[in-house]
């Protein structure tokens, strides 16, 4: 429904509230005359009553806010296990810890970048969070070279060495080539030669693939997307809304 047929439909109810009583609004049933006529009064309802509009546009707004949030809670749900324990995505913070925060991220983007002091602030103030890294390349080539470089990481060298990678590749100012990520393997005692060749091990596309998948389940289409417990998240947020929400789930829980 789009803002202007709630916008006449409004002033239509209100008009239909003045019908003498037991009457039943019907269009269908007007002649050419009536109609004429209930469009005017319609017109003027609506230039009298200016602020009719504004509050059609808000509860269309809420509306449509609700439906996306409901939607979003029942997808949370329904895949909560290859959310939070799907077996592969690497697990930082306090593994054991009483709050999971999911996170779809591409090493390319800007608002990725943006957040990863925020996350690390949240994780250093509260070590109670358990945080799940999901490579998530939507934008290009680089984006791919580097989720791919940083997996291929984990399978040679372990969770230590993909958590720098990791957080080297999020700083990496320049293109991610040979020589940039020749440079930080072994700016990090790593071999460079067993990474690089283990990019395209069939574990490494596995995990991209099973990543996308999930993302395409949720709706998820830009980084960062955040799933906090049951709440998806959508978009850059600064660590103190995010302590605010976890505060909230834990009191709830309490």
């Amino acid at each position: 429904m789009t803002a202007l047929t709630r916008m006449a439909g409004v002033a239509a109810c209100a008009l239909t509230l003045s019908a003498p009583a037991g009457r039943a609004l019907d269009l269908s049933a007007m002649s050419a005359t009536e109609k004429d006529a209930f469009g005017d009064a319609v017109r003027s309802y609506l230039l009298e009553n200016p602020e009719v509009i504004l509050e059609a546009v808000d509860l269309l707004e809420q509306q449509q806010q609700q439906a996306e949030a409901a939607r979003d809670d029942a997808l949370v749900e329904a895949n909560m296990q290859e959310l939070q324990d799907d077996g592969y995505s690497w697990v930082g913070g306090n593994p054991d810890g009483d709050i999971t925060l999911v996170e779809f991220m591409d090493y390319r983007c800007g608002y990725c970048r943006r957040a990863a002091p925020e996350i690390e602030a949240l994780l250093q103030s509260d070590k109670n969070i358990r945080l799940v890294v999901k490579e998530f390349p939507i934008l290009g080539e680089a984006s791919v070279i580097s989720a791919r470089f940083a997996l291929a990481a984990r399978l040679v060298a372990g969770d230590d060495a993909y958590e720098e990678i990791h957080n080297a590749l999020i700083a990496l100012p320049s293109e991610p080539n040979e020589v940039a990520l020749r440079r930080l393997a072994q700016g990090m005692s790593l071999d460079a030669d067993a990474i690089l060749a283990k990019m395209e091990d069939p574990a490494v596309t596995e995990q991209l693939q099973r990543t996308r998948a999930l993302a395409q389940t949720l709706s998820i289409s830009g980084t960062p997307t955040f799933v906090l417990e049951g709440e998806m998240l959508r978009g850059y947020l600064p660590a103190d809304q995010m302590r605010i929400m976890i505060e909230e789930i834990r009191d709830q829980r309490s």
